[in-house]
C-alpha cells in the first residue's frame, strides 16, 4: 500500500464503526505507537494488552499492575512503554520481553504520564493536586515551577519536539517552560475571566504541525499556533485561531486529539459515547460519530498515519474508519464497470499469438520496457515522518509471536532435547509472555513536598458503580439461565 496516497484528495476522517477489540477485561485507556502498528490498551485488572493493529490480533499481554491502568505512553522508538496505575505506581516496561525495567512509587495519585518525544530517558508525570514532575530514568526528579503557588490543579504536556513543557492551571493560565532547564519562557490566559469555569483540563499537540489545543471547563476547545504563542508577550490574552464547541447541547469534553496530519480535531463527549470531528483550518463540524446509547466514553485516540480512531466505552475498544468502496477502475483505467451484460464483438486477430492488425511502431513501448528500476535504495515515507525529522529505521513496528506447538516432536528444542515443561507452559499460557525467571525491577520512592497522600484516584472512586452494574448484569444472566433450566425440566 502506497502511504503517500493517504494524503490524497477527499476527506481524511473516520465515517463509520469498524468493529471492536475485546481485551477479555475492561479497557480503561489506550495509546498508539508512533507508526500506529501497535495499540497498547490498559485494563481495569492491571493488564496491558498490546494489539497488532494491522491484523487486529493480540500480540502481547503484560501482567503489569494489580490495580487499574489509568495512563499509557510509548517511547519514540517503541521499545519502551510507561504506565500508571491507580495505586500510584509508575512503571517502565520493555515491550519485547514484557518485563518491568524501573518502578517509581509516588505518594499521591497520578493522573497522566508522557514520555519525552525525543528522549526516552525522561518522562512527565502529572500527580493529583500537585505541580507536574519531570522524572529522569535514574529517579532524579524536578518539580515544574508554578506561576501561582496557591493553584496546584495542574495539567502538563510536552510540545511536539519536547523543547518546551506547557502547563495549565485551574484559573485558565498556560505557562510555557523550557525543557530540560524549566525556565519560564512565556505565559498567556485562555480567557478574560479568572474563574474556575476557564480551568484547563488538558493540552494536546498535533503530530505534524505547530498547532495545539486547550480543553477547558467552559466547554470550549481553543486551538493555538505555538509559533505565535512563543513570540507573544507575557500574560497576553491571546486570541485562538479556532474556538470549537457544541452550541446546541453545550457538551463537556472528556478527551480531545488531533488527526495524524493535524488537519482535523476530534473531541469525545463526557456525557455519552459521541465523537465530534472538526476541520481545524475552517473550524466547521464535519462529522459526529455515535456509539451505543447510554455508554460513557473513557478515552479516544487517533491513528498517527491513517484516518482511523479508537475509542473506549464500557470496557470495549471501538474502532472507527472510512467506508472502503471498491473501485476497480483505479487499478486499470480502461476497466469499465457494467450494470448489465453487454455483447462484445471480438476482433479478427485479438487473441492470436502475433497480432497482425497491431501498429508497426513499437519502438517507444520497447524503450519504456528497458528502463531500469531501482529496488535497492530505501527512501523515507513522508507519511511516517514528522515535518522536521527523518524516518527512524530502528523503530519497533511489530512484535514477534512464537508459534504454538500442540504436539512437539523430540529434539525440536534448541539443544536437541525435548522440553515438555516449556511446551506445557506455552500451551497453557500462550499469550501471557511470562518468563520463569523474572528479574526484579529497580524500585524508587519519589518524595514530593505537600503531596496530598489521602487523595483517592477518580477512576477508583467511580468503580463501585461499575462493579454494581456488572454484578446486576451477571445476576440477570444467571437468573435467565436458571429460568431456562426450569422450563426444560417442566
Amino acid at each position: 500500500m502506497n502511504l503517500e496516497l493517504l494524503e490524497s484528495f477527499g476527506q481524511n476522517y473516520p465515517e463509520e464503526f469498524d468493529g471492536a477489540l475485546d481485551c477479555a477485561s475492561l479497557a480503561v485507556t489506550c495509546a498508539f505507537n508512533r507508526r500506529g502498528t501497535l495499540l497498547a490498551v490498559g485494563c481495569n485488572d492491571g493488564r496491558i494488552v498490546i494489539w497488532d493493529f494491522l491484523t487486529r490480533g493480540i500480540a502481547k499481554i503484560i501482567s503489569a499492575h494489580v490495580h487499574p491502568v489509568c495512563s499509557l505512553s510509548w517511547s519514540r522508538a517503541g521499545y519502551k512503554l510507561v504506565s500508571v496505575s491507580t495505586d500510584n505506581n509508575v512503571c517502565i516496561w520493555d515491550v519485547l520481553n514484557g518485563e518491568c525495567d524501573v518502578k517509581y512509587r509516588f505518594p499521591s495519585p497520578v493522573m497522566k504520564v508522557q514520555f519525552h518525544p525525543r528522549n526516552d530517558k525522561m518522562f512527565l508525570v502529572c500527580p493529583m493536586r500537585h505541580p507536574a514532575v519531570l522524572v529522569h530514568i535514574d529517579a532524579s526528579h524536578e518539580v515544574i515551577p508554578l506561576d501561582d503557588e496557591g493553584d496546584v490543579n495542574i495539567v502538563a504536556s510536552f510540545d511536539r519536539r519536547g523543547d518546551y513543557i506547557y502547563t495549565g492551571n485551574s484559573r485558565g493560565k498556560v505557562l510555557i517552560l523550557t525543557c530540560p532547564g524549566l525556565k519560564i519562557k512565556n505565559s498567556f490566559r485562555i480567557g478574560p475571566g479568572t474563574t474556575s469555569a476557564a480551568a484547563v483540563k488538558s493540552i494536546e499537540f498535533a503530530r505534524r504541525t505547530d498547532f495545539f489545543q486547550v480543553n477547558s471547563a467552559d466547554r470550549v476547545i481553543r486551538v493555538y499556533d505555538a509559533r505565535k504563542v512563543l513570540k507573544s508577550g507575557k500574560d497576553d490574552d491571546l486570541e485562538p485561531t479556532q474556538k470549537l464547541q457544541d452550541l446546541v447541547n453545550k457538551t463537556m469534553w472528556k478527551k480531545c486529539c488531533f488527526s495524524g496530519d493535524g488537519e482535523y480535531i476530534c473531541a469525545g463527549s463526557a456525557r455519552q459515547h459521541s465523537l465530534y470531528i472538526w476541520e481545524r483550518s475552517v473550524g466547521n463540524l464535519v462529522k459526529i460519530l455515535h456509539g451505543t446509547k447510554g455508554e460513557m466514553l473513557l478515552d479516544v485516540v487517533w491513528h498517527p498515519v491513517r484516518p482511523i480512531m479508537a475509542s473506549i466505552s464500557s470496557g470495549v475498544v471501538s474502532v472507527w474508519s472510512q467506508n472502503q468502496v471498491e473501485n476497480w477502475s483505479a487499478f486499470a483505467p480502461d476497466f469499465k464497470e457494467l450494470d448489465e451484460n453487454v455483447e462484445y464483438e471480438e476482433r479478427e486477430s485479438e487473441f492470436d499469438q502475433s497480432d497482425e492488425d497491431k501498429s508497426v511502431e513499437m519502438s517507444q513501448e520497447r524503450r519504456e520496457e528497458d528502463v531500469e528500476v531501482d529496488v535497492t535504495s530505501v527512501e523515507p515515507v513522508p507519511a511516517f515522518c514528522s515535518s522536521d525529522e527523518d524516518d527512524d529505521s530502528n523503530a519497533l513496528l511489530y512484535l514477534p509471536i512464537s508459534p504454538e506447538i500442540e504436539e512437539p516432536e523430540e529434539g525440536w528444542g534448541p539443544e536437541g532435547a525435548p522440553n515438555e515443561d516449556l511446551s506445557n507452559k506455552r500451551s497453557g499460557d500462550s499469550k501471557e509472555n511470562v518468563s520463569p525467571k523474572k528479574k526484579r525491577p529497580k524500585t524508587y520512592d519519589i518524595s514530593l513536598e505537600n503531596a496530598p497522600t489521602d487523595e483517592v484516584h477518580p477512576l477508583v472512586s467511580n468503580r463501585p458503580k461499575e462493579k454494581q452494574a456488572a454484578a446486576n448484569k451477571k445476576g440477570r444472566s444467571n437468573s435467565k439461565g436458571e429460568a431456562k433450566k426450569d422450563r426444560k425440566k417442566h
